[in-house]
């Protein structure tokens, strides 16, 4: 597209701009095709369209979606609800390029009570509402099979295929199954139970699944006391069987409180590209419905927008009547008839807290999934996460962690080990021998193992690391920032974690003076964190321990001038020691090395240049 092209079309969009009227309704953005790309809704049309067209917007998605804009088209209507009704049903129907997408990741179950002259309840992923009424979908099976089974066992709805007609009924078509023998159904087929009596029960089914158990309940135990008063014994007990398969039910439900009764609860979390909703749904003071949503983010919308979007799609979704929405904040929303509220204390905070949980917990358990199919996603949101903590300037894609290790200042050691994207990089570990420094001084002995390794890297024109992490508080961080920043002038962030009485790790300092950073010690972070400073500890103790045990080993026969490891290791293999290898006669040491060799040990031990006794 030309520059002249652009201009006109510009132009073309703020003269439709110039014209929307001052009023509540959805609109339509469509590209060159002619095809809807974007769909809105608005308090008031000419405001909200007009913003997109502000020299200042900065957003680049924004940018984007306005360079694809050919022509616009809106509906007034009444409200701001019916705008959101209306923005929600355009985009199911036509499914824009640049608006939210919702996934539901999988479809679950629903439990279908089909409309046929003897209802049949069963579960389903497949929805026709042709077919009968749905309830549902139930993301936990668990509780699905639950309700079915309190259904199958107090009801006793028919489990057959056959299409079931009074004539047919008339005319014995029909004979019983051995679902009648067991007693899981009564036999409408064959007039062994009414039709009357079948639809009440089936009543009954529709209340359960509506989550109406204490309004069950308290018809049931009416009829019981009215049967027991006209000496119906058999009939009340009958009922009192189903008043107690419904209260053990009832009891299993999570109750969160007897005075909330029909009510939705909302919660969002979000990042840069998905919002995750969760919904809850409250009847008789019991949870009976609880889902979470998935939403891909297309223009940077914000959690409000996202959460007005998600009220009308679950609420139409699940055909939900209540008067009340519990959120977890205000909301630029008028619902005619609804109340929203923002607890802060009581039943309804405490119920909100619960949804806030059940959307992290998806949240978390859909990144797991992700990074188990890519792992390098997770090393890139730990990165992120260490990068926003300590506010670097960068993601820490290569992290260098020192420690010391000596014993009373003897066989001092020093490692350094690298990660990289959050893993070992081993072939870049580093072992030092400290050179300079006499006696256990661990201050000094960073200092020259610092020096040593930034001077190489330089000198090599290495790759530097984007932050070294110290084993050990804020000494340890300042010895280093020393060699680092005042003597090699290099600018590499500085991070040390300490440990507390019992040496066990508990801070992450940062920062000069150094302050400790804000960070949960059993988070996922600060366990990695731990992890590299374990690696560095492990690795300089081994090479500790390595040194110590070559002096260990040390015999005289190291001291033997042209007796090299190998005649050393086959002479301590032939003879087993030092003072067997002392005692030996020359024939013995020349089977073991030769002729040779033995002369020269011989003669070190027994003073004889001729090798000879």
């Amino acid at each position: 597209m030309t520059k002249e092209e652009n201009e006109k079309r510009l132009a073309y969009l703020k003269g439709i701009v110039s014209r929307l009227p001052e009023k509540p309704g959805s609109y339509q953005y469509y590209d060159e095709h002619g095809t809807i790309i974007y769909v809105g809704k608005a308090k008031n049309l000419k405001s909200r369209v007009s913003s997109y067209f502000h020299a200042e917007v900065d957003r680049f998605k924004t940018k984007v979606l306005v360079s694809k804009i050919h022509d616009i088209s809106y509906t007034v209507v009444n409200t701001e609800e019916d705008a959101l009704l209306l923005e929600n049903s355009l985009i199911k129907k036509y499914n824009p390029r640049y608006n939210v997408l919702l996934k539901d990741g999988k479809t679950y179950p629903s439990i279908c009570v089909t409309n046929e002259m003897f209802p049949r309840v069963f579960k389903t992923r497949t929805i026709n509402k042709k077919w009968g009424t749905y309830y549902g979908p139930y993301s936990h099976l668990g509780s699905m099979y639950a309700v079915l089974d309190l259904i199958k066992k107090l009801c006793r709805p028919r489990t057959c295929r056959f299409p079931i007609t009074k004539e047919g009924i008339e005319k014995k078509k029909y004979s019983v199954c051995l679902e009648y023998h067991i007693k899981n159904c009564g036999a409408p087929c064959v007039g062994k139970q009414t039709f009357e009596d079948y639809q009440r029960n089936i009543a009954q089914a529709r209340e359960i699944l509506k989550g109406n158990t204490r309004g069950v309940l308290q018809k049931l135990r009416e009829e019981m006391e009215t049967l027991a008063e006209q000496l119906r014994f058999e009939e009340a007990e009958e009922v009192k069987r189903r008043y107690l398969l419904i209260s053990g039910f009832a009891a299993k439900s999570e109750v969160v409180s007897h005075t909330i009764d029909n009510t939705d609860v909302f919660s969002i979390t979000s990042d840069e590209k998905t919002a995750f909703i969760n919904y809850i749904h409250v009847t008789g003071g019991s949870i009976n419905q609880s889902f979470t949503f998935e939403y891909r983010k297309r223009l940077n919308e914000s959690d409000e927008e996202l959460l007005a979007l998600g009220i009308v799609e679950m609420r139409e979704r699940f055909k939900s009547t209540s008067r009340e929405i519990i959120l977890p904040f205000a909301l630029d929303l008028k619902l005619e008839g609804i109340t929203l509220t923002v607890p802060q204390r009581g039943d309804k905070k405490t119920l909100l807290d619960l949804s806030v949980m059940n959307c992290r917990q998806y949240r978390f358990d859909r990144l797991k999934q992700a990074e188990k199919l890519n792992p390098e996603q997770k090393s890139v949101r730990l990165m992120k996460e260490i990068q926003a903590a300590l506010r670097l300037p960068k993601m820490p894609y290569q992290i260098e962690c020192f420690d010391n290790s000596n014993i009373s200042g003897t066989d001092a050691v020093a490692a350094c080990v690298v990660f990289k994207k959050m893993k070992p990089s081993k072939k870049d570990y580093r072992k030092y021998n400290i050179k300079t420094v006499s006696g256990p001084d661990d201050y000094a002995s960073m200092k020259e193992v610092v020096r040593r390794r930034y001077s190489r890297l330089v000198e090599e024109e290495q790759p530097l690391p984007d932050l070294i992490i110290t084993d050990g508080g804020r000494g340890q961080m300042e010895v280093v920032r020393e060699v680092v920043e005042d003597e090699l002038g290099l600018s590499i962030p500085i991070a040390g974690l300490a440990k507390d009485d019992r040496h066990r790790t508990n801070e992450l300092l940062y920062g000069f003076p150094p302050v400790v950073v804000g960070m949960k010690t059993d988070s996922e972070l600060f366990r990695l964190l731990t992890q590299i400073q374990d690696e560095v500890h492990r690795f300089a103790i081994t090479f500790h321990r390595d040194k110590r045990s070559r002096h260990a080993l040390h015999s005289e026969l190291d001291d033997i001038k042209g007796v090299g490891p190998k005649s050393r290791d086959a002479l301590l293999k032939a003879l087993k020691s030092v003072r067997h290898i002392r005692e030996a006669d020359m024939e013995t040491l020349a089977s073991a090395v030769g002729k040779a060799k033995a002369a020269i040990v011989y003669s070190h031990f027994h003073g004889e240049a001729d090798g000879r006794r």
